[in-house]
């Protein structure tokens, strides 16, 4: 039986960092149940115990609770069909997989590892697909017993139909459809007493009342020998969602091994969680309408699983750049100097107008990884580079910039109310008196200041930030080295 409302899960393993295509299962099954006024759980899938990793889950709850997917029921805040880490259920599991040894839709198994081995083996080398060659699957009732009487170990497999077709209904694939034969009698029970990931999850849908499920597009070969599970046990077949994969370009899958940035890299980057989380909801799904900027809110009153694409959807750092870019010139710039000062600080020590600097940071900065290099001229000067004064389109070159600068110097010395709006009245004063275009004083000025050819600012703002002594200090440098 069936409840009447929205229920969706994200059931991660605990083997580490979190994802992009994770968080994205994560995000789209929380967007579907909050639409429809449902529950979103978190179940941990740690039946593979050997690939657990240390502080994994800690990962999981950190991600999530960051991102704002906040769950209904789970492993830390309970719920009425707990417990819901997999580990803890593993005398459900041995009950349910008995009970389909029963109904005869399961065996049990007692081929040793060695065995195993010697079939693929073989298989391999007559050009056969690996797999196991259902050994145990007609052993006598009395074999069964006296193999269990002598405590011999065993896993219990699925009897998979021999001939016949598997079809299942995917919203976004569609209708898929499977010759039995070619698939093989899995294992549903390991010989520890613990399920295998396609057996646990079949179970805890189940239990859990998960409708639809919302998981990764590697599940699809397996969706089959799913609907032969519901089908032996007699309960309802979920509605399914199989999400395409998150690839690096048109052959290779985002992959960490390759280099590929997990959720946490991307926040380390400068990367913010609203923009992460934004360009991730794109990854494979579209609205209808052109908007491509969306608060969670507004994705949860219109993410509909209908419009995902079974097309691989492409990771482009540039979109999320972009995307990134908006989301940080939006912050007020208290909001910015919190995210940016520890970037910031990567490469300035001393004192500067930092409120100011982040003033003209924000207006340039797409990712706060940017800012340590945009900055580091500030406590020291890169080496000197005559060539940087001449400027084809300020109409500069190392012999007017020299003049220039002897012309702004005393101006300088001269200030001593020492804002930005006072510098900029005096410097603009002084090219109103040269009759000059105001790239000619203020070009030569911001090299003088920096040694950059581009930098987050121009002369007058970085005056302002950096202070009067050490601005006529570089101005001086400047000339002496001209």
């Amino acid at each position: 039986m069936a409840l009447e409302r929205t229920r969706t899960r994200f059931a991660p393993s605990p083997t580490g960092y979190m994802h992009v295509g994770n968080l994205r299962t994560a995000l789209y099954a929380f967007l579907t149940a909050r639409r429809n006024g449902g529950d979103f759980l978190l179940r941990i899938e740690d039946t593979d115990q050997s690939r657990q990793v240390e502080g994994a889950v800690e990962i999981i709850y950190n991600t999530l609770k960051e991102t704002k997917l906040f769950w209904d029921e789970g492993p830390d805040i309970g719920g009425p069909y707990g417990p819901y880490v997999q580990s803890e259920r593993k005398d459900i599991y041995k009950k349910y997989a008995e009970m389909l040894v029963e109904k005869g839709a399961a065996y049990y198994c007692f081929c040793t590892k060695e065995r195993l081995e010697e079939v693929n083996r073989i298989k391999q080398l007559s050009g056969q697909i690996p797999g196991y060659d259902n050994h145990c699957r007609n052993l006598s009732k009395e074999e069964i017993q006296a193999n269990l009487d002598a405590g011999i170990p065993y896993v219990i497999r699925q009897k998979i139909p021999e001939t016949g077709e598997t079809y299942f209904d995917d919203l976004v694939y569609g209708r898929i459809t499977v010759e039995n034969s070619t698939l093989d009698d899995q294992i549903l029970l390991k010989a520890d007493g613990m399920p295998t990931y396609n057996f646990a999850n079949v179970v805890d849908d189940h239990l859990m009342f998960i409708n639809p499920v919302i998981r990764g597009a590697e599940y699809l070969s397996s969706a089959p020998k799913y609907n032969l599970l519901y089908q032996a046990f007699g309960w309802d077949i979920p509605d399914y969602v199989h999400c395409p994969p998150v690839m690096r370009d048109a052959q290779h899958k985002l992959s960490k091994r390759h280099g590929d940035a997990s959720y946490e890299d991307l926040v380390e980057m400068g990367y913010l969680k609203e923009a992460i989380l934004n360009y991730i909801a794109l990854l494979g799904w579209s609205p209808k309408s052109e908007q491509e900027k969306f608060t969670l809110e507004e994705l949860s009153q219109v993410f509909d699983p209908a419009n995902i694409s079974k097309s691989p959807a492409i990771f482009d750092m540039d979109k999320l750049k972009s995307l990134n870019g908006e989301y940080i010139r939006e912050l007020s710039v208290a909001e910015f100097k919190e995210k940016a000062m520890p970037y910031i600080r990567q490469t300035v020590k001393g004192e500067c107008d930092f409120d100011l600097l982040c003033t003209v940071l924000q207006k340039r900065c797409d990712v706060l990884n940017e800012l340590p290099e945009q900055v580091d001229f500030i406590d020291e000067l890169p080496a000197f580079d005559v060539s940087l004064y001449t400027n084809k389109k300020m109409k500069t070159n190392p012999e007017n910039s020299k003049e220039m600068l002897g012309h702004i110097l005393p101006v300088l010395e001269g200030i001593d109310n020492w804002t930005q709006e006072v510098i900029h009245e005096e410097l603009f004063k002084l090219i109103g008196e040269l009759g000059v275009k105001n790239g000619l004083v203020l070009y030569p000025l911001r090299v003088a200041l920096s040694n950059k050819q581009f930098t987050p600012g121009g002369g007058v703002e970085l005056a302002a930030i950096m202070g009067k002594e050490k601005t006529v200090e570089r101005v001086k440098a400047a000339l002496e080295n001209l």
